[in-house]
């Protein structure tokens, strides 16, 4: 392949992906409007597989002559309906719930770093001081706690000051 190809191939190329890609939009967001918005909440690690599986399925849609519109659109329902499928039975089965989703931990506590916490979450004191200065805080003492959600994010309570 020369560069010229490599820029420009030809129209029926360019054609197929504007087409297919907003027919794929579509129906993406109908099948993300029909499934609700648990879909895409920012909630544990496996709502985050299932994003990157989606956008990854959706650009596979877009750029591979070989995907037709209907399989791009099965493969979009299949990860939206296991997606459903997990959140339902997290909701009604605990011990599936457990399974696919971490619990939150306690970073720091009164003031204090809890470093058997911070090794096994892999989070460092200076991220969790950071967390503790994005809340208003000077020092890890200014927090009551700091706990790292099952999404990610820390959430911080400061200390009450005299």
């Amino acid at each position: 392949m020369n560069w010229q190809e490599m820029l420009f191939q030809n129209w029926q190329g360019i054609v197929r992906t504007l087409l297919v890609g907003v027919l794929a939009y579509v129906v993406l967001v109908a099948f993300l409007r029909i499934s609700g918005k648990r879909t895409l909440a920012k909630l544990n690690a496996f709502d985050l597989v299932v994003t990157v599986a989606l956008g990854s399925t959706l650009s596979a849609i877009l750029l591979q002559e070989s995907i037709a519109l209907a399989e791009g659109a099965a493969a979009l329902a299949l990860l939206i309906a296991m997606q459903f499928a997990v959140a339902f039975l997290s909701v009604r089965w605990k011990a599936f719930a457990e399974i696919v989703r971490s619990e939150p931990s306690l970073l720091v506590r009164q003031g204090a770093f809890c470093d058997r916490a911070l090794r096994s979450e892999r989070v460092t004191r200076d991220e969790a001081l950071g967390a503790v200065r994005a809340a208003g805080g000077r020092d890890v003492e200014d927090a009551d706690f700091v706990i790292l959600e099952s999404d990610g994010t820390m959430s911080v309570g400061l200390r009450a000051r005299a």
